[in-house]
């Protein structure tokens, strides 16, 4: 089995030979400098190579505080979107409206409101029109359901659904997830995951140890 090249745009080829270009390794077509991605993540959109970015994380701009971390073989699926902290509007006072926009002069005069980082670890899986909102940090292994509105922190290797997103179940025991996080197997180099592959997907942890 081939695996992906990591400045690949487009990491899926049809069987007749030409590629998919909905979905997109968001490492080789995302130039964003408040946004940190791994390699071997991808999303999938209808956009081109070039809106990623703003489809994805329509909030998070150059001027923006806050970073939005993706870790390595992340998969994320159509109409999921990431909600940063400058989408936040103050409400501290009698009005949400963000007069202060609509002047270039003071098109940054929201910078004093608090933010945080939104921080997705490794090989998670974010289902389709789910939606994350600012300052979560979502641990490696994780699955979002569908149409899920995750609103605090998950666990690694936890699933997730609803609104607001609660947990359904872990994926592992306490033990086992420890373990994997150890292992921390998208961080091997490429030939030792290929070797490993089997081992990946029955979910044999002792086995995954031996690679």
């Amino acid at each position: 089995m081939p695996f992906l090249d990591p400045r690949q745009p487009y990491p899926i080829t049809l069987a007749d030979g030409t590629p998919y270009r909905e979905t997109v390794q968001l490492a080789a077509v995302v130039d964003h400098p408040r946004m940190e991605i791994g390699d071997f993540s991808y999303f999938t959109h209808s956009g081109t190579a070039k809106e990623t970015a703003a489809i994805l994380a329509p909030y998070l701009y150059p001027f923006s505080r806050e970073r939005l971390v993706i870790g390595r073989f992340v998969q994320i699926a159509r109409e999921a979107i990431i909600i940063t902290s400058s989408a936040n509007h103050a409400m501290s006072g009698i009005s949400t409206y963000p007069f202060r926009v609509f002047s270039p002069e003071t098109i940054t005069g929201y910078q004093d409101l608090p933010f945080r980082d939104t921080v997705i670890g490794h090989d998670v899986w974010i289902g389709h029109g789910a939606t994350i909102m600012p300052g979560v940090t979502i641990g490696s292994g994780a699955i979002i359901a569908a149409r899920a509105v995750v609103t605090r922190d998950v666990p690694p290797y936890t699933i997730v659904g609803g609104n607001p997103a609660t947990m359904i179940r872990q994926r592992f025991t306490d033990k086992e997830i420890a373990d994997l996080l150890a292992l921390a197997w998208w961080d091997w180099p490429l030939d030792k995951i290929e070797r490993a592959l089997p081992h990946l997907e029955s979910g044999d942890i002792v086995a995954l140890k031996s690679v």
